[in-house]
């Protein structure tokens, strides 16, 4: 207990001293550009300003309803509570299921992982889809178990979408997802550092299928192409900088030109993700439709896509959302206890 306590406190101090020095700049294991934080800030102020120069909903507001709520959680639920559940409180977790395995069977998985021998580019792109599969699944899962819904209602309030709903959900969400996901991955050997490429790209990925923004594929193909260019010179340190962008930009315009076609098909955009937070579902559909994260094809694998038609301005919420909390303290407490859902039952009984 006391060896459990400690590692605990040392993953909790570790991030604290992590968060700080990506605030700070206090730190030189890593160039300036791999600072989350202000990643995090600049991803978020360039989907604003495309909203606001290009927007698909044009009548709606520019800090539209909500909008102050949503970026105040972006920073609650991405640093101030992975203080404790992303990094300290699953170090635990993955010990006490590392030890259990290690003494039923002498086996050490995270000595024994199998990624441990790719190059660091292959477990990027591995750990990426491994993560967001096992997230579509537990984004159903929150759709399917009752008292999972209650919690994710928070998310499912937005009554108008924009890029800073990406990031509205209740804090038991990311006990969920982060016991789910996180601790296999660490499992693997993928760490805290290693995974910045694959936080940045599905932030950027959640903060797009938010936004009120509609993008044709080659566009959308090309982002991804530069983004995949500046991971491959990542890898390549005696490029000269006119030869990093050739190559950056070759692979922008390879991925325009032949994923263009598919990228609605491969990942989720505003057009499909704004039927997953629909107001009005068909009987068939209750449980939910577009559970994508990052990649569509996994709802087009399992049949649970559904765009009937260009749903740009259809209502969104669920029934009964005009008395959900609008505050974040009751938003962030509610699902505990007697819900709106129970009372109404209660009610009807």
């Amino acid at each position: 207990m006391e060896n459990l306590v400690q590692v605990f406190l040392e993953g909790w101090w570790g991030y604290a001293q992590f968060l700080w020095s990506e605030i700070t700049f206090q730190y030189d294991y890593k160039p300036l550009w791999k600072n989350y934080f202000y990643w995090l800030i600049l991803v978020s102020l360039f989907f604003m300003a495309l909203e606001w120069l290009r927007p698909w909903r044009k009548d709606q507001a520019r800090f539209r309803k909500d909008f102050w709520l949503d970026f105040f959680y972006m920073f609650f639920n991405f640093f101030l509570f992975s203080l404790i559940i992303y990094n300290a409180a699953s170090n635990v977790v993955v010990h006490l299921f590392n030890d259990a395995i290690l003494g039923l069977t002498s086996f050490d998985l995270q000595a024994s992982n199998p990624l441990q021998h790719l190059p660091h580019w292959g477990i990027l792109v591995i750990g990426f889809i491994f993560r967001d599969f096992v997230q579509w699944w537990v984004h159903r899962l929150l759709h399917r178990v009752e008292f999972l819904w209650e919690f994710h209602k928070v998310h499912h309030s937005i009554e108008e979408m924009g890029f800073a709903g990406h990031l509205r959900y209740h804090w038991m969400e990311n006990v969920v997802y982060r016991s789910l996901e996180y601790i296999p991955l660490a499992l693997m050997g993928i760490g805290l550092y290693d995974f910045f490429v694959i936080h940045i790209f599905s932030l950027a990925i959640g903060h797009y299928n938010h936004s009120n923004l509609s993008v044709r594929g080659q566009v959308t193909g090309g982002v991804l192409g530069f983004l995949i260019g500046l991971l491959v010179i990542s890898e390549m340190e005696t490029l000269s900088i006119l030869q990093s962008m050739g190559v950056v930009m070759a692979i922008t315009a390879l991925c325009s030109v032949v994923l263009g076609p598919f990228m609605k098909y491969l990942f989720n955009s505003p057009e499909m993700h704004i039927w997953h937070h629909a107001h009005d579902l068909p009987s068939e559909r209750r449980y939910g439709v577009n559970f994508a994260l990052s990649l569509s094809i996994w709802d087009y694998l399992f049949k649970t896509n559904y765009i009937p038609y260009n749903g740009r301005d259809i209502k969104l919420g669920f029934p009964g959302v005009e008395e959900f909390p609008q505050s974040f303290r009751e938003q962030i407490t509610y699902g505990f206890g007697i819900t709106p859902t129970e009372k109404r039952k209660k009610q009807g009984e």
